[in-house]
């Protein structure tokens, strides 16, 4: 497939034109897909994979040969990212559980439960550098057939936790959204960042962007939290972080860049909904985005933050 020339940038801050290429536009590298999320890079493998939720597979796109399934059926994958030694973890819709790929194959359950519960529905993942995972836990993917497994939801309300992988021990670090979504750590780790998108079909929800700082990693232990940022058009739903702390987030016209201090600098737009991005490529420095049923990418002058 012909990767087309499909959007362009507002720029909002004469700041935001330092981290553009002039000479680029985005591209798109695929469609035809009912709903994209969880984009992951696999640097040593050189491709993209992302969940196509609703048609129940992970994908996978690589340069110069284009898009095929890596994963089906897969338990209604959502979010993804890749420990400290490579390997991906995974959040299931499907299966109510934070899962990892070993280097061999097979597939460990690394949480589906909390106190005797079952999670709800484990949506979107980062790993610490200190090996721990964080994620968090709506009720989306429970409540109708379409993203998972229509089911009553458990006791449990929808919180964000910490995992320990090499104990097991699970942690609440926030109970306090009503849908906790997308979340990423600063460059430096010393603050977190989680979007709170609501409960479906919820009137008048807040539906923004939050951070707290964190106080004792350890522990899960965060202050309380501080409104950061609320797109002017649909929800923060996945976002990212770049070197310098910009997140660059997902909203309805687009992907919205906006400094640690919240102020918005510009939008990457495109033709559908964004749900999630990541930065990958030869230096961090392109920006994939999952859009609704497309996929598109993006040069820009700026590296995506890794773990310190």
């Amino acid at each position: 497939m012909a990767e087309a020339e499909v959007s362009d940038c507002e720029i909002i801050d004469p700041r935001f034109r330092r981290y553009l290429v002039h000479s680029v536009r985005m591209q798109r590298l695929g469609d035809g897909f009912r709903w994209t999320e969880g984009p992951v890079w696999i640097a040593d493998a050189d491709c993209l994979l992302f969940s196509d939720i609703p048609n129940n597979r992970i994908m996978r796109w690589i340069e110069g040969v284009g898009m095929s399934v890596y994963r089906q059926p897969s338990r209604y994958s959502n979010g993804h990212t890749r420990d400290r030694e490579g390997r991906l973890i995974s959040c299931l819709h499907g299966q109510r559980a934070v899962v990892r790929t070993e280097h061999d194959g097979s597939v460990t359950v690394l949480a589906d439960r909390f106190e005797g519960h079952r999670l709800n529905s484990p949506n979107d993942v980062v790993v610490k550098s200190d090996g721990s995972i964080w994620f968090t836990d709506p009720h989306y993917g429970i409540v109708m057939d379409y993203e998972g497994e229509g089911r009553a939801e458990e006791e449990l309300s929808t919180n964000v936790y910490r995992l320990d992988p090499r104990t097991g021990a699970l942690r609440v670090v926030s109970d306090a959204f009503a849908g906790p979504n997308g979340l990423c750590f600063s460059p430096d780790e010393r603050k977190l960042y989680i979007a709170n998108t609501g409960r479906m079909n919820e009137e008048g929800g807040a539906r923004e962007i939050r951070v707290f700082d964190v106080l004792d990693s350890d522990a899960g232990r965060l202050s309380e939290a501080r409104f950061f940022y609320k797109p002017d058009i649909g929800i923060a739903d996945g976002f990212r972080a770049d070197e310098d702390g910009n997140i660059w987030t997902s909203a309805g016209d687009g992907v919205h860049c906006v400094t640690p201090q919240g102020e918005l600098l510009g939008k990457l737009r495109t033709p559908q909904t964004v749900s999630n991005v990541v930065f990958g490529g030869r230096a961090r420095s392109r920006l994939f985005i999952c859009a609704t049923s497309e996929v598109h990418a993006i040069y820009l002058n700026t590296r995506g933050a890794v773990p310190t």
